[in-house]
């Protein structure tokens, strides 16, 4: 049977979609103005919310982080999306977003504690002092620094179009009425097709799962940030990547606690210290080999970290 986007809205699941919604900073309707929301909104300037500079990090206080448990960063992410977040074959947590985050905190001498969520719930428990950070490529647009704080960039991201090879769904632009388009709920690609498009997609918990049904036919195209949907898709799939959008104006940070200004400012010293190291640099070589020049690992000007570090170059 193919799935629909209404089917998805009806009973407790619309309204887990809500909350869903509304946790990580989606709309899920027009505005009450009746104009559409931009997903990309916020963040439209980096400068206006990128620091200038970080403390050092002998002058944190380890002792004031406000951490769930003390020496230990206990951090919700996601297990589905490679390269940039997942469990690797061994049951361990990893991926560019994870990787240098535990390089971050070995800067500040704290353990890193994984545990896996869903994207749509996780901002959520950030602020309910569930987790102490949230790592999950999550794009900082100004709804979402309403239930959260965050970090200062440390990746820029791609938003994909991506459906099989034969499909006749071949740009952003084909997405209209009529079009099984899918999303993960709560992203800022469901708020995009919902509210700028508005279109109704089909709704998905997780990326394996809206990849899966772009491959057995369910939907005609998947909606997604870039880095998920090249690790999704495999040699024989039959599906393509068909277009791409780069993204910097909503840098990709991790998440903290709005009341934990502490916290907040001990990892962005901790970024700084592995961007300035060469760390940052080298772990974008080793998850993102595409990313080949400079350019490529910092496109339109955008950087990472506070806009006092430099960045070494790569190999």
């Amino acid at each position: 049977m193919k799935l629909t986007g209404k089917l998805l809205k009806t009973g407790a699941v619309a309204a887990a979609l809500a909350l869903s919604l509304a946790a990580c900073g989606g709309t899920g309707s027009p505005s009450a103005s009746g104009t559409s929301t931009d997903a990309l909104a916020g963040a439209q300037t980096p400068d206006k919310y990128t620091t200038a500079d970080v403390t050092a990090l002998d002058k944190i206080d380890k002792s004031k982080l406000g951490l769930i448990t003390s020496g230990t960063l206990t951090v919700g992410t996601l297990s589905d999306a490679p390269p940039s977040i997942f469990i690797d074959k061994s049951g361990n947590f990893t991926g560019f977003d994870n990787e240098l985050l535990k390089a971050m905190g070995d800067k500040l001498g704290l353990k890193v504690q994984f545990a896996s969520t869903q994207f749509q719930s996780l901002l959520a428990q950030v602020k309910n002092k569930q987790f102490d950070v949230g790592s999950s490529s999550i794009s900082t647009t100004d709804a979402r620094r309403k239930t959260v704080a965050f970090t200062n960039g440390y990746d820029f991201g791609f938003m994909a179009l991506v459906a099989k090879d034969d499909s006749k769904v071949k740009s952003i632009a084909d997405l209209k009425a009529g079009v099984r388009v899918g999303v993960v709920q709560g992203t800022v690609q469901d708020d995009m097709v919902t509210n700028q498009l508005g279109l109704d997609p089909v709704r998905f918990k997780d990326y394996n799962t809206a990849y899966a049904n772009v491959k057995n036919d369910q939907i005609d195209a998947w909606l997604a940030p870039s880095q998920q949907a090249e690790g999704q898709i495999k040699p024989g799939d039959n599906t393509k990547i068909w277009e791409k959008k780069v993204a910097t104006q909503n840098f990709s940070a991790y998440a903290v606690a709005k009341d934990n200004p502490a916290l907040l400012e001990a990892l962005n010293s901790a970024l700084d210290a592995v961007i300035a190291d060469g760390t940052w640099t080298k772990l974008v070589e080793q998850w993102f080999p595409e990313r080949k020049t400079a350019a490529e690992r910092m496109p339109d000007g955008w950087k990472p970290g506070s806009k006092a570090v430099k960045v070494p170059a790569g190999n």
